[in-house]
């Protein structure tokens, strides 16, 4: 093990107070270590800060820091995997007895997944199955921590365009894996849902998606809604009304109808605060050019909230990773009525941006970059655990370059950070 420390107190433009600790230098010849849906490429529990990313050669590198000294302790996993395709992201999360749980190089490929072989230690026992049911065809797998310290994890079982979420569940007391839904929300071998999803303060389970008909992301459309107060085991439409599992295109709740060739995007983020209110980020085209919005519950009714900044256009078609002239956006609720939203743009020097308004229903944003560097195609994720217990956004930050459609570029190793700020 090695341990790195690169500790400063900065203030980055327009005077933004914020702590940035240097971590090493990973993979930046795509992003496979700055896409949106890691869940976590940060995680914390108490004052321990885990972290995970490929490094230069493509192993998979586990760190941990303590919060209130900020030394980084680094340590070769054993594990290596695919890195040249940006699909094929790591995701950790620290279960609530310590042990840290890690998966990794997923694109319709068999379940790689492995545990600590002890709390807080960053050495991990061998690759193994949670529970050997649909595991051969695994892409996009998340973890999420409950309220009472267990974990979720989802993905899809299948391909884009066909394909069906899987949850499992594991539980502190048998440290085992069971199955939860092996068909949660179905495409019925038509179509498949991209979905982001959040575990609020009271444990209840905010999922929600976008459904796309064929490989191609333009066909991607409609935002759905559902959610769980019993840990995942059933589920419920906003207004209460029990889902019959699974759940298809023709009982899923439309929150939000929003056409094909809209230029949406799939897999952003959600949010829930501590009054169980819903927040979904995303972007789509409404007229004009793609702008970044806000789907959000307003006394009972769902609305939409957008800072209406962007100025250039793009289009949104193909297959693959997508080379796009913005991240897809992380958002957090804030204060009583607000929101934040965290992204990358290439009309703003594709740097490290926020957008926050202190209202939603009035739609008054105020608009700046975090830190002046380029971060190339970066895509913003960070601790969603030290947010829910100090409100503290800890972001992963690492310039990354994606080549359109899975191509390869020569971007040399770039170095990471890790920025602490707190609005």
């Amino acid at each position: 093990m090695k341990k790195i420390l690169f500790c400063l107190l900065l203030l980055s433009s327009g005077a933004i107070a914020q702590s940035i600790s240097e971590v090493a230098y990973a993979w930046a010849q795509n992003s496979v270590n700055t896409v949106i849906f890691r869940k976590n490429s940060l995680v914390s529990l108490g004052d321990t800060q885990y972290i995970a990313f490929y490094d230069g050669t493509g192993k998979v590198i586990v760190g941990k820091r303590n919060m209130k000294d900020k030394v980084w302790e680094l340590a070769d996993s054993g594990f290596t995997g695919n890195a040249k395709d940006a699909h094929c992201s790591i995701s950790i999360m620290v279960d609530g007895d310590g042990y840290l749980h890690l998966s990794w190089d997923h694109h319709g490929d068999t379940l790689r997944y492995a545990k600590s072989t002890a709390p807080h230690s960053l050495n991990f026992g061998p690759k193994q199955s949670m529970t050997g049911e649909h595991e051969v065809n695994v892409t996009y797998p998340e973890f999420f921590r409950t309220d009472k310290g267990n974990l979720l994890f989802m993905y899809r079982d299948g391909a884009s365009g066909r394909g069906n979420l899987i949850m499992k569940s594991y539980e502190l007391k048998t440290q085992k894996w069971t199955t939860l839904h092996n068909n949660l929300i179905s495409g019925e071998n038509q179509r498949n849902a991209y979905w982001q999803s959040f575990v609020d303060a009271k444990g209840v389970i905010h999922l929600s998606w976008v459904w796309r008909e064929t490989p191609d992301v333009a066909t991607n459309h409609d935002m759905c809604y559902a959610r769980s107060k019993d840990g995942g085991k059933t589920w419920e439409n906003s207004k209460g009304v029990k889902y019959t599992l699974p759940i298809t295109a023709s009982t899923a709740e439309i929150i939000f109808p929003i056409p094909q060739k809209s230029e949406l995007i799939n897999q952003t983020s959600m949010f829930a605060d501590k009054k169980g209110r819903p927040f979904i980020a995303t972007y789509w085209r409404k007229e004009g050019v793609p702008q970044y919005r806000i789907i959000y519950q307003n006394k009972g009714k769902w609305d939409v909230s957008s800072p209406e900044h962007r100025n250039s256009s793009f289009s949104l078609s193909g297959v693959g990773t997508k080379r796009i002239p913005i991240s897809r956006p992380q958002v957090v609720g804030w204060g009583k009525k607000g929101a934040i939203l965290i992204f990358r743009d290439e009309d703003r020097g594709s740097k490290v941006s926020i957008a926050q308004t202190s209202n939603l229903r009035k739609n008054k944003w105020k608009i700046f970059d975090l830190m002046d560097e380029n971060v190339g195609s970066w895509e913003p994720s960070f601790d969603t655990e030290l947010w829910k217990s100090k409100g503290i956004l800890s972001i992963y930050v690492q310039h990354s370059q994606q080549t359109d459609g899975e191509g390869q570029n020569t971007t040399p190793p770039h170095l990471i950070k890790v920025v602490d700020w707190k609005p």
